[in-house]
C-alpha cells in the first residue's frame, strides 16, 4: 500500500472513530438524562456501546475494509467475529470510563475516560479486524 493511501486510510479510520465515539457519548448522555432508575450508569454505557458498535461496524465494513458479503452465512460469520473483537475494545473502554468515574466522581471526567479508552480500543481493534475479521478465506 502506498504511503498516501495509507495516510488516507488512517485519516478516514480516525474520523470514523471520532464519529463512533461521539455517537457513543451522545447516547450515553441521552440515556442518562432519560432513564433515572437503578443501574443508570450501566444502562447508559450499554446503550452507547450498542449504537456506537452499529455505527462503527457499518463504517469499517463499507469504507475501511471495503468488505462485500458473498452469502448470508458469510454475513453472520463476519458479524460474529467483529463482535468478538469488539469485546476486547469494549473492556478497555469500560475500564477507562469506570476508572475515571470512580477517581474523579464527575460525569464529564467519566466521558474523558471513555474517549481515552475508546481511542486505545479502536486502535487495537483495527489491527484485530484486519488480521482476523475482514479477511477472505477463499
Amino acid at each position: 500500500m502506498r504511503s498516501g493511501s495509507l495516510l488516507n486510510l488512517g485519516l478516514k479510520y480516525t474520523v470514523f472513530a471520532i464519529i463512533a465515539i461521539s455517537i457513543n457519548i451522545f447516547f450515553q448522555e441521552l440515556t442518562y438524562n432519560i432513564y433515572t432508575g437503578p443501574f443508570v450508569l450501566e444502562a447508559s454505557m450499554v446503550c452507547g456501546v450498542f449504537v456506537g458498535f452499529l455505527t462503527k461496524y457499518y463504517l469499517d465494513r463499507k469504507y475501511i475494509f471495503f468488505y462485500r458479503f458473498i452469502s448470508l452465512r458469510d454475513d453472520f460469520k463476519i458479524l460474529f467475529l467483529y463482535i468478538l473483537m469488539s469485546g476486547l475494545s469494549t473492556l478497555i473502554f469500560w475500564a477507562f470510563e469506570l476508572s475515571f468515574d470512580w477517581l474523579f466522581e464527575a460525569r464529564y471526567m467519566r466521558y474523558v475516560g471513555a474517549i481515552i479508552g475508546l481511542s486505545i480500543g479502536y486502535g487495537l481493534k483495527y489491527i484485530l479486524d484486519k488480521q482476523f475479521v475482514f479477511v477472505r478465506g477463499d
